[in-house]
């Protein structure tokens, strides 16, 4: 039996991360493909270890492994002790909020299961999926990083900056990264762009956004690291 492993970061989500882990129990996934639920915590400030903790001891009937970072890291520090820690066949990213629904998760690992991808990118840009509207200028930017990430890498993506991407454990596991913070996204997209052979495909998904009032943590300095990033892995360090 086939088994997901699903990758939470998790800074500062008392409040949702119950939520989340209410979405990610009830998903049925196709294939009779179990689940293995992994949090980082990265050293959040607020009750979100008591809250993880009450979570597992309510539903035992969930793989749910914990893991926390002493001191605050990023988040792409959490997803590399999270993708350190995987061992299911597939490995995919969900962020503790609400923006992203579990619900989707067989959208993701169909082209897998059907022999067609090694890595599937959910766009929250393509599809008749629901899409809350909310920043022009955040979509904007958006959509130029993953420009500028598609000239360097020759995809032709539609959003190298999505939280959902699905990877085989061996390919995601082969990759050494840097990043601790934001730059995860440019980082994994330049490096899986060069492995040979690589099947990458893209599905679209809904996004149910956060505004900065209600958690929404990336912000315009973001924006300037992912280009440093892109520049940086597809032209000087690879």
């Amino acid at each position: 039996m086939k088994t997901l492993s699903i990758i939470i970061p998790a800074y500062n989500e008392a409040n949702t991360i119950h939520l989340i882990l209410d979405k990610v129990k009830s998903v049925q996934l196709n294939g009779e493909i179990k689940k293995q639920v992994i949090i980082v915590n990265d050293c959040s400030k607020d009750d979100t270890e008591n809250a993880i903790h009450r979570y597992i001891e309510n539903n035992k009937d969930i793989d749910i492994q914990y893991r926390k970072h002493e001191v605050n890291k990023g988040k792409g520090a959490a997803l590399h002790t999270g993708i350190k820690e995987a061992t299911g066949d597939y490995i995919i990213i969900q962020d503790a909020d609400l923006e992203y629904d579990p619900n989707e998760y067989n959208i993701l690992i169909k082209p897998v299961l059907d022999g067609f991808a090694d890595v599937v990118y959910g766009s929250r840009f393509m599809g008749g999926k629901p899409h809350r509207i909310l920043f022009f200028w955040h979509s904007l930017g958006n959509k130029f990083l993953t420009s500028l990430s598609n000239a360097l890498t020759n995809l032709n993506l539609t959003d190298m900056e999505t939280c959902y991407k699905l990877f085989k454990r061996e390919i995601i596991q082969s990759i050494q990264f840097k990043e601790n913070r934001f730059g995860f996204e440019p980082e994994v997209t330049a490096k899986i762009s060069r492995i040979k052979g690589i099947r990458i495909y893209e599905v679209g998904i809904s996004y149910y956004g956060r505004t900065y009032l209600e958690g929404k943590k990336i912000g315009w300095k973001d924006g300037f690291r992912a280009i440093y990033c892109i520049l940086k892995y597809n032209l000087f360090s690879k």
